[in-house]
């Protein structure tokens, strides 16, 4: 276990929490930072432990990959199923930016009710 250094604020003694230097390099995307967000506001263990342990952002890293891996598999699934393809693009560039829309918007419900959210 590391030795840990605290400072006092008030009544209360705060530990000085520093990333490891492989943490700190670690930028997050969309998705890491709506899960890093969500474990701060709902699982407040959880967040205080990886944080604690220095994993945070990797674990939120992680998320991020698995996410942006999801949404390029389901959007790529979901214009073949629904035949939203470069043809349609051609003849009717407002319906195709619909669609896509509408596909994007519903691939990230799903990748925030199975990853994000959880």
């Amino acid at each position: 276990m590391k030795n840990i250094t605290y400072r006092q604020v008030g009544d209360f003694n705060i530990p000085n929490l520093i990333l490891p230097p492989e943490e700190a390099k670690i930028i997050l995307g969309k998705w890491g930072m709506l899960h890093k967000d969500y474990l701060l506001k709902h699982k407040k263990a959880l967040f205080a432990t990886l944080l604690a342990e220095g994993k945070l952002y990797q674990h939120c890293a992680e998320i991020e990959n698995q996410a942006r891996e999801m949404f390029d598999t389901l959007v790529e699934q979901m214009k073949e199923r629904e035949c939203v393809i470069e043809q349609l693009k051609e003849e009717n560039q407002l319906e195709w930016v619909c669609r896509m829309q509408n596909i994007e918007a519903r691939v990230r419900e799903i990748i925030n009710q199975e990853i994000i959210y959880r």
